[in-house]
């Protein structure tokens, strides 16, 4: 196909699509003209388009839409999304909106709806919920610092989420409440994650002693959650004695999961190549235990043989935690073996830090690097949201990009422009809000 054919097809395929707009547009004007009383209205500002795999055939019954979201739609409200609930035919099945006093209580009897909107609460960007987001922590305090934390990290295919259902379903028959925390992966892309961890948890999910919370990771560094401190502090005081952390897995980037968990476990495959390959890879420095997933069937040969390899390697790496010997372990999720013996050695784990004394300086570690990780993404947002600063900001990167200043220059002016004052008046706002 020449470079011309290929002009002309793609003048006609945009054409095609102009042209279905325009008809799906036309459809949408003449349901809103010719709508019953009883019809739900699409509200002002939406589309909704034809995916190619639906008949073309198929009626209003072929529940198979794609609706353009709420893209220049000023007013989010929910009875502005739902033209239903503000016209009053339709009733919420929940308050829509919860007081200070609604979330710590119900959070504090372990209302599992209360605690979601709780977790959602903390993790809003909004400047508006964060005053009250802090409060209901603050106030919810008191009851956290009791629970197991525990970080499992490991190379994305390495079975991960299969071992945790495995692991929480075992706890929960030992009478544990676990709550569970997942990292997705964040689209650099389209900038949202699939959430999907949960699905891959069926039978946990349904326990009412299991809490699955999956969450974006939102582009931190080692596929963290920027909340998940927060959000785990709210299981804790929901009545979790057993905090599970799955991150994203992506190798060397894990050492925030380290900065917020209790014992740290690496989930490893056979074939990850030789000794000094392992050695390579930081996060094994971190680890307070290694395990050998898939151990079973005619893997188990491989997985004995991979178990004697990490236990070479971890010779010559300094232990996560002093006094603690890092050693590697075989499990199969699938086959539910080498669970309990993993326990055995987190329990173990547990005792020798609390009567050492490791145990309450990780955590007071924790709580400072806490406090220095909030330091930094505050001071972020009040350098990128200053107005000053977002004025200044297009007139400095089309400098740089011309090639007029060097990115130091540029670094250098928009840091001398920069009101520490005002900033803080901002920030001393957002803390304490006018009421």
């Amino acid at each position: 196909m020449s470079a011309e054919q290929g002009e002309e097809r793609l003048k006609r395929i945009a054409e095609e699509n102009a042209a279905q707009k325009r008809a799906e547009a036309a459809a949408i004007a003449a349901h809103h003209a010719t709508a019953t009383p009883g019809e739900t209205e699409l509200p002002k500002g939406y589309t909704v388009s034809r995916p190619s795999w639906r008949p073309e055939t198929g009626d209003e019954k072929f529940a198979c839409g794609v609706m353009s979201g709420i893209e220049g739609i000023k007013d989010t409200t929910v009875g502005n999304l739902n033209p239903a609930l503000k016209s009053g035919k339709m009733k919420p099945r929940r308050r829509m909106v919860l007081s200070e006093d609604d979330y710590v209580e119900g959070v504090a009897r372990g209302d599992r709806m209360t605690l979601s909107r709780a977790i959602t609460l903390i993790e809003s960007n909004s400047p508006r919920h964060f005053p009250k987001a802090q409060r209901v922590l603050q106030r919810l305090l008191p009851r956290t610092g009791k629970a197991l934390r525990i970080g499992i990290t490991g190379v994305p295919g390495a079975g991960k989420s299969t071992m945790i259902e495995a692991l929480g379903n075992m706890l929960c028959n030992d009478g544990h409440r676990v709550a569970i925390l997942t990292v997705d992966p964040t689209s650099a892309i389209t900038k949202g994650s699939i959430l999907g961890d949960k699905t891959r948890m069926g039978t946990l999910a349904r326990r009412p002693e299991a809490f699955i919370r999956p969450s974006p990771a939102g582009g931190t560094l080692g596929g963290v959650a920027r909340k998940s401190r927060e959000t785990m502090l709210l299981c804790e005081a929901a009545g979790y004695d057993i905090i599970l952390i799955e991150t994203v897995g992506v190798g060397q980037s894990e050492v925030t999961v380290r900065s917020m968990v209790d014992f740290f476990l690496l989930v490893v495959l056979t074939g990850a190549g030789d000794e000094l390959q392992g050695i390579k890879k930081g996060i094994m420095e971190l680890a307070d235990a290694i395990v050998v997933n898939k151990a079973d069937g005619d893997n188990l040969l491989k997985a004995k043989v991979a178990r004697g390899e990490f236990e070479r390697m971890i010779e010559f790496i300094r232990p996560a935690t002093p006094g603690w010997p890092t050693h590697a372990y075989l499990a199969s999720a699938i086959k539910k073996t080498g669970l309990q013996e993993l326990w055995e050695v987190i329990q173990a784990f547990e005792q020798m830090t609390k009567k050492s004394g490791v145990w309450e300086k990780r955590r007071e570690s924790q709580l400072l690097d806490w406090m220095h990780s909030m330091i930094d993404e505050h001071l972020h947002n009040l350098f990128f949201e200053d107005p000053v600063i977002t004025g200044r900001m297009p007139e400095v990167k089309e400098a740089v990009l011309s090639g007029a200043i060097s990115p130091t220059q540029a670094v250098a002016e928009l840091i001398g422009i920069f009101d520490v004052q005002r900033a803080a008046k901002r920030q001393n706002d957002l803390f304490h809000p006018q009421t």
